[in-house]
């Protein structure tokens, strides 16, 4: 509550705060680390159309990034209760704006977010079982109008289940949500950084030097743009566009401020969390 210039701290019931800094920064970590980190970047070549300028794109997303978490950072330690972004806006602006945020990420933000990677989830996995797949339907399409019909495929049946056995894990209280937590990160960060050594020291044929000739070569006119990419200023609106990709893929590391309550010290781990674990994944 904002009172006479003072930040009042609301106590925060029974949470336990039983995540230290290692689990707070695994959290920034894990849900930076997503589906959108493996499949944007083809979209965002084929739009720059430059290996270097491509990088650039990314250099550019690490910035905004960083600069983000570290302003998140300095809000979580002025108000380190749970809630996050929805504690922010309600306390510096008003209630309202706190309310419709909170209605917002509940009904559509993080609603659409959690079923984005479920489904991202199940179409990785029908490469291992290629049962599963959105064209193998147990319902049928049925059309309720023209353009739009409602069906279930075993790929969305998938989706279904891993969000449900997921949310089951996180009920089962906080020591088992971060044990699962810390290993699947685990596994992701390692699974990231194996790709990351084998195209630097795995590509050793003929072929891999076409991906860096012409390094900061400009692409050539895109009628979508509207602007002629060949020129300095297309490049800047090349670059822009790109970003919708790029930092969509990074996005989600201020979930942490959400369980705020719950990490210990959190006016010195929750900043810290932001900032190791950002700058650990855009590096």
């Amino acid at each position: 509550r904002y009172n006479g210039g003072n930040m009042s701290q609301t106590p925060q019931g029974n949470f336990v705060r039983g995540l230290n800094l290692f689990d707070a920064t695994m959290v920034v970590m894990g849900t930076m680390i997503g589906s959108g980190i493996f499949l944007v970047s083809a979209d965002m070549a084929r739009l720059i159309n430059s290996p270097g300028w491509l990088l650039a794109a990314w250099a550019l997303t690490a910035v905004l990034t960083v600069f983000a978490a570290l302003s998140y950072g300095e809000l979580a330690s002025m108000m380190p209760q749970a809630g996050g972004v929805y504690i922010f806006l309600r306390d510096a602006y008003s209630p309202l704006w706190g309310f419709l945020y909170g209605w917002t990420l509940f009904a559509v933000i993080q609603t659409g977010t959690i079923a984005a990677v479920a489904v991202a989830f199940a179409r990785f996995l029908s490469i291992l079982a290629p049962g599963i797949s959105e064209a193998n339907y147990i319902v049928p399409p049925v059309h309720i109008t023209e353009g739009y019909a409602i069906s279930l495929s075993t790929a969305q049946l998938m989706g279904v289940f891993i969000i449900m056995l997921l949310t089951w894990t996180n009920s089962r209280g906080l020591e088992y949500g971060r044990i699962v937590q810390n290993i699947f990160t685990t596994a992701k960060v390692g699974a990231l950084a194996a790709l990351i050594l084998a195209g630097l020291f795995l590509s050793g044929h003929a072929g891999s030097a076409v991906n860096f000739s012409d390094f900061l070569r400009i692409g050539e006119f895109d009628a979508s743009l509207g602007v002629a990419a060949g020129s300095v200023f297309g490049l800047i609106v090349e670059i822009g566009v790109a970003q919708s990709g790029s930092l969509f893929s990074a996005d989600a590391w201020h979930d942490v401020t959400f369980m705020a309550g719950e990490v210990r010290d959190p006016r010195r781990n929750v900043p810290k969390a932001l900032a190791i674990g950002c700058a650990a994944v855009v590096g």
